[in-house]
């Protein structure tokens, strides 16, 4: 297998999303209004897996800012986010990685700005009251939506557990483990490329104006 070559090829399939972003142009990584490219791959290297976290966190990003953003490029940077749950439980962690590199929103870690400008830092939060839930609130126009993600609707192969418990306990054959594999991946692509309504719920929470 060559170099960067995955066994993931439905992921050609799934649509890449163009994004504006304001600071790489400052910086001259852009010419005006030109745009960056992401794929779910990017999301899969980040994180060093694709899995049914990994697909739901790319379909929560790219449908909450096809909402905020209707018939405009959205603008990476631009977003608060607020994931359910906490920075160090086993799903909100990594939901909220593959949400920070569509979206920018940093928490006390990302990048402070630069006089005032581009402030990425503190613009993603966790909060457990949202269940898990992920709130997206464009920053400019403080319109708002709440994004609800459910996999269980896809459910995994009925041979799947068993494949697993006997890759991790060291039993399984070479062929049973590349079983397990596939049947991994095929219900994350089913997760992606299926009917997102089936997965995925997007309300409009914006307050309304006083």
């Amino acid at each position: 297998m060559s170099h960067d070559e995955t066994l993931l090829a439905f992921a050609d399939r799934i649509a890449a999303i163009e994004l504006r972003d304001p600071l790489a142009e400052l910086l001259g990584v852009l010419p005006a209004n030109g745009t960056l490219r992401y794929t779910y791959m990017d999301a899969v290297k980040l994180c060093g897996h694709s899995c049914p976290t990994v697909a739901g966190a790319w379909l929560m990003a790219t449908a909450a800012l096809a909402a905020l953003y209707p018939g405009e490029v959205p603008v990476r940077g631009g977003v608060e986010v607020t994931v359910g749950g906490a920075a160090d439980d086993g799903a909100s962690g990594p939901v909220a990685q593959v949400i920070g590199l569509l979206t920018g929103a940093a928490p006390d870690t990302g990048f402070g700005g630069l006089m005032g400008h581009h402030r990425r830092m503190h613009l993603l939060r966790f909060d457990k009251s949202l269940g898990k839930k992920v709130r997206f609130r464009r920053s400019e126009t403080r319109r708002e939506v709440e994004v609800a993600y459910d996999p269980s609707t896809v459910p995994p192969a009925p041979e799947m557990m068993r494949l697993l418990v006997a890759t991790l306990s060291g039993k399984a054959s070479d062929a049973e483990r590349q079983r397990f594999g596939e049947l991994w991946q095929a219900r994350v692509e089913a997760i992606l490329l299926g009917e997102r309504s089936r997965v995925l719920t997007v309300t409009d929470t914006t307050p309304p104006k006083p």
